[in-house]
């Protein structure tokens, strides 16, 4: 009771510096001790209204988004294209006419239409695998062998994963091609995508200028448009099975460049 004085408390000397504002710790007049707050509302920023305790901004927003485009778009379009095959909707039958305005075979589309064979676009794919392998071997990398490998895997794994769709969704051919099902989705686009993208995925950590990347990304999307384009004009696929295999491929591509990430060795980890 002899302690009890009306007002404000008064500083008394000797007691702990640390209660004082600006002393070493925790800068809280109402703590003696350098533990943080526990629940730190004055390190927290105030919402547009100065309302303190607001909640920051959720971390890995970006990346979400990214995942998204990536696979959510990619799937749900082929999902969307699926359906109205199968069940002969109005986009099917779009893409019907569509193809029958578009189909006026020629030599060029023909050509085009065989950059997408096997025996074309795999080749490319074996030489960006072995030039990729040697490259990330001789800087002595560790795990040097898994972006080729990866790479070969998901081009062996591609027949698995198209052909079983041919026989169950059992799309009639064009009028151009002898009556027949199976063409959804588009094998050779498939292939041309698998084989052209990956080879590009290797190749690009192995170029030093951005001017190079971008005219091997612009060769690749090239490439696969081309096939795409010749397969359309030539009258050997409607225009969504080759759409339908940009999607999935999209998908598989985008895979494969998450597994590679930022582990694949890249010239500035060469030796000079």
């Amino acid at each position: 009771m002899g302690d009890f004085r009306p007002g404000p408390p008064q500083l008394r000397p000797g007691r702990a510096l640390a209660h004082t504002t600006g002393a070493s710790g925790s800068g809280s007049p109402h703590r003696s001790d350098s533990r943080p707050p526990q629940t730190p509302r004055g390190a927290r920023p105030s919402d547009p209204i100065d309302c303190p305790g607001t909640t920051p901004p959720v971390p890995g927003q970006s990346t979400s988004f990214l995942l998204l485009g990536l696979f959510g778009f990619p799937a749900l379009l082929f999902a969307l294209i699926t359906w109205q095959v199968v069940v002969d909707g109005p986009l099917a039958r779009a893409d019907e006419r569509a193809s029958r305005a578009l189909v006026h075979p020629d030599r060029v589309s023909g050509l085009l239409a065989d950059l997408g064979n096997v025996q074309v676009a795999v080749p490319v794919l074996v030489v960006a695998l072995g030039y990729a392998a040697w490259r990330a071997r001789r800087i002595g990398a560790d795990r040097w062998w898994l972006p080729a490998t990866a790479a070969a895997l998901l081009m062996a794994f591609l027949p698995a994963l198209i052909v079983p769709l041919k026989e169950l969704i059992a799309r009639p051919s064009t009028p151009v091609m002898p009556p027949s099902t199976g063409y959804y989705p588009s094998g050779h686009t498939a292939t041309a995508t698998i084989a052209y993208g990956a080879a590009t995925l290797l190749l690009l950590p192995w170029l030093r200028s951005a001017y190079a990347r971008r005219i091997l990304l612009g060769g690749c999307a090239a490439l696969v448009l081309g096939v795409s384009f010749g397969l359309v004009r030539s009258g050997y696929h409607w225009p969504l099975d080759v759409v339908a295999s940009w999607c999935l491929c999209g998908v598989l591509l985008s895979s494969l460049w998450l597994l590679l990430g930022r582990g694949t060795p890249g010239p500035a980890e060469e030796p000079k």
